[in-house]
């Protein structure tokens, strides 16, 4: 069973199979894929999920992506919760249990093994990934996820160039 919120943009490529719950203005970009065959998948409101993002469950563990968060170009996201307001970096593995706390950012490359929790406002790097700084991250993070709101709403409307002259 999926709840996909009609205000939510799901690129024609992206595949979606079994228990998900997709939130309004949030977008699922080009080759996205959720599994969910024995948990579910819940993504927040005005999350993006960017081209080849990989979400699936563990066996005992679904995968919940809080409000206003960007997992990045082939990230990807295993039975694990990522709280509100958080960004996940180009080619990130998060794994079965992990917690990313509101706030923070998971660098490219890194891997958030099982069971981590990472307190919120954190940025964590590495392999296995460790606490690199503390600092409270939710406006910029809430600030990319808007911007890639701003580009679904012009890829709705078929223009792939949302960025091209004036600010708006």
């Amino acid at each position: 069973m999926q709840s996909i919120d009609p205000k939510a943009w799901i690129a024609e490529s992206a595949e979606l199979y079994g228990r998900i719950t997709v939130g309004a203005d949030s977008s699922l970009w080009p080759h996205c894929v959720i599994r969910s065959e024995c948990q579910e998948v819940v993504v927040g409101r005005t999350t993006n999920l960017q081209d080849f993002v990989m979400i699936h469950v563990g066996y005992d563990h679904p995968t919940h992506i809080g409000d206003f968060c960007s997992v990045t170009h082939h990230a990807t996201i295993h039975g694990a919760v990522i709280e509100d307001d958080c960004l996940i970096g180009i080619n990130a593995v998060v794994m079965d249990g992990a917690v990313i706390g509101r706030g923070s950012i998971v660098a490219p490359g890194a891997v958030v093994t099982e069971g981590t929790r990472v307190p919120s406002h954190s940025i964590v790097a590495g392999i296995p990934a460790k606490i690199i700084k503390q600092r409270d991250n939710t406006a910029e993070n809430r600030l990319n996820a808007l911007n890639y709101h701003r580009n679904a709403e012009a890829y709705r409307r078929g223009d792939h160039r949302a960025w091209d002259g004036p600010a708006s």
